[in-house]
């Protein structure tokens, strides 16, 4: 049996290309006069997808139309979709067409001409794909009963190239080997091998010995792998790729490299979906994009729980698809969801599980329908429920029923604003919108005054987001800012070792670049809760230490005690290690508990670049704990040292740092 025969000119289409593209249909049956075909773009109509053509050919680019062998035009008719933004075409044969003729779809040029194809063609999308399809559903009948779909499809590759990205780790250990992997990309951030055949990269880094050269060639693959690359030397180093051709250097995130570490760093993404890809029908595409092409450690679903939005058929694919991609030492995944709960009270939730095929949890269940219910289901190692956009007025977290078990980290930054504080009391990245439609912030949800009320969190960060409680938000004006990512530093690159280092508060937070953040307050570190019954030398002196690197040269740093700024660093360049002693007398400037706990200070850090991009540290607590009845501090011999910043930090080496603040005091 004849089959009709479906291709494109041209076969391919580099992503982002402007030109006339021909969809040749030749049909292995007649099709009589009046017969309707119904063309699908399928395209969403997004900026990244391919543009959406008129079928006006009164207008001079970006045209839709039909044609016939004999050069005929066919005029195409705009069918509108439901819960779609672009429309289908639809032709109508004005003659017979016998089988193995041809009709041909148009979209581009109303002129014919390479010139004019590539002047007033239509632009393809600027996502690299392989076999995009296109679909024809034709109806010989006349009456709108359109069969099986016949298919086109067609590659898109990588643009010319634009950028070179260095995916490097952000810990490593002095003389301990570790492997480099460069992508070739272009503008789009597509993979792309179409670049001149003599461009040559030349890699170097700091402390690079002048006798080792690297130079590198544009792979067909678009990407690269380097091995066994390693530092001599303890600092903070970027790898650097120079094109030869062109004179552009490229650098990788800051890498710290330690004289000794048992610990590492992951970024990933709690909350948040791609621009590209969508993250609840198309789970695995979307996590094959943040683990290859965004280079993520770690990645969790985060659907609304919605029966609308999240059958039950989709939820048990996120299920299956999350447990088949969690991969020791590669990829870690976790299984999570949103819940939107009563404003002030509730707020808005991401439910992140710690183990694998959990339920969702719908509100309109009983059961689940309030978070102290939900609480009394699980355990807290099983269950981390995390309050996202608790300043967005409408969908605000009072944090008046905070669980401290449950609620072990906060989300302080997401793509449409911070949490921080409010925008009077310095806040540069505001939750707001000039239209009314849209949200705008609530100073209840502040994160600083629930910090101040002796509330006790880490830090996160969640990225891009459109479903939900964000539906909408792009249409109504809402302020957008860049997709965040968290840092979280665990000891092994496991689901259990990064959920426990979560839990424990060892995260941290930026608005999407890979900025390193460190810090010490008397050897706890970040995420850490100490008092003065253990380390009686923090009643007069806290010494603060630290650093950090960005991926651009830090405009300030922030030493935030109280929820006030106690000590701005100025940093002329990219990276700094920093040290601070709080030398007023603890009593002086901690904050009454008012829950018959300790008096208390807490502590983080606040980070800018130049480039507008920020970066926030977990805080750290000291209580005011007054000492155990019969113990006496035992004098000790004084020793000057400086402060010692390094995450390995055991039970001994803690001893050693407190007989050294101690001293000093």
């Amino acid at each position: 049996m004849r089959r009709s025969i479906c291709y494109c000119e041209p076969s391919q289409a580099r992503a982002g290309e402007t030109n006339t593209w021909k969809f040749m249909f030749t049909t292995a049956s007649t099709l009589p006069k009046g017969t309707r075909l119904k063309f699908d773009l399928q395209s969403k109509g997004r900026d990244i997808d391919w543009e959406v053509p008129t079928p006006n050919l009164k207008k001079g680019s970006n045209v839709i139309f039909g044609q016939l062998d004999n050069g005929k035009v066919v005029q195409a008719k705009e069918l509108e979709k439901p819960d779609s933004f672009t429309p289908d075409y639809e032709f109508i044969l004005p003659s017979e067409i016998e089988a193995g003729e041809n009709f041909t779809i148009v979209v581009g040029a109303p002129q014919a001409g390479q010139q004019a194809a590539k002047k007033n063609g239509t632009r393809a999308q600027t996502h690299a794909q392989r076999r995009r399809s296109f679909n024809l559903l034709i109806d010989p009948t006349g009456k709108g009963r359109y069969g099986d779909p016949e298919t086109f499809n067609l590659d898109i590759r990588g643009s010319d190239l634009s950028t070179i990205r260095v995916l490097a780790p952000s810990f490593v250990m002095r003389n301990k080997r570790f492997d480099v992997i460069v992508r070739f990309e272009d503008e789009y951030g597509n993979l792309t091998s179409s670049a001149p055949d003599d461009t040559l990269i030349e890699l170097s880094h700091e402390h690079l010995r002048e006798n080792l050269n690297w130079k590198l060639f544009v792979p067909e693959t678009g990407f690269i792998t380097l091995p066994n690359l390693y530092f001599n030397e303890p600092g903070i180093y970027t790898i650097q790729l120079r094109n030869s051709a062109t004179k552009e250097v490229f650098r990788s995130s800051p890498i710290k490299c330690f004289s000794d570490n048992d610990k590492n760093l992951f970024w990933g993404l709690l909350h948040g979906e791609s621009d590209r890809i969508d993250s609840t029908e198309n789970i695995e595409s979307c996590l094959r994009h943040f683990r290859d092409e965004r280079a993520l450690n770690f990645y969790s679903a985060s659907p609304f729980e919605s029966a609308e939005e999240t059958s039950n058929d989709i939820w048990k694919l996120i299920v299956q698809n999350v447990q088949e991609f969690d991969e020791a030492d590669r990829f870690t995944t976790f299984l999570g969801f949103q819940w939107a709960g009563e404003p002030g009270t509730e707020g808005v939730r991401q439910i992140l599980y710690t183990k694998d095929s959990k339920q969702i949890l719908r509100r309109k269940d009983v059961k689940y329908n309030q978070l102290k219910k939900m609480y009394k289901s699980f355990s807290p190692k099983e269950m981390i429920s995390i309050p996202c956009f608790t300043m967005a007025k409408g969908y605000e977290y009072n944090f008046k029923d905070f669980d401290p078990d449950f609620e072990r980290v906060v989300e302080i930054y997401n793509s449409w604003g911070s949490s921080e504080c409010s925008k009077k009391e310095g806040n540069p990245i505001p939750i707001q919108c000039e239209s009314k439609k849209g949200i705008n912030e609530s100073a209840e949800g502040s994160i600083q005054k629930a910090l101040l009320r002796n509330l006790r969190f880490g830090f996160v960060a969640g990225g891009l987001d459109d479903r939900g409680v964000y539906m909408g938000l792009y249409e109504e004006g809402q302020e957008q800012y860049p997709p965040g990512l968290t840092a979280i530093i665990a000891p092994e690159y496991t689901r259990s070792s990064v959920a426990e280092a979560l839990y424990n508060r060892s995260c941290y937070a930026t608005t999407g670049e890979r900025i390193l953040v460190g810090i010490y307050l008397a050897g706890a570190q970040m995420g850490k809760e100490i008092n003065t019954a253990e380390k009686p030398g923090l009643l007069v002196n806290r010494h603060l230490s630290g650093y950090v690197a960005g991926t651009t040269n830090i405009q300030t740093i922030e030493l935030i005690r109280n929820g006030k700024v106690i000590q701005t660093f100025e940093c002329d360049g990219y990276a700094m290690e920093f040290a601070y002693d709080d030398m007023i007398a603890l009593d002086k400037v901690v904050i009454d508990a008012k829950d018959k706990k300790p008096p208390f200070v807490f502590y983080y850090l606040r980070i800018t670049q130049e480039d507008g991009h920020m970066a926030w540290s977990s805080p750290i607590w000291v209580d005011l704990v007054p000492p155990q009845p019969g113990v006496k501090a035992q004098p000790k011999k004084v020793v000057k040292t400086q402060p010692v910043i390094d995450f390995n930090i055991d039970e001994e080496e803690e001893e050693e740092e407190e007989d050294f603040d101690d001293d000093e005091e």
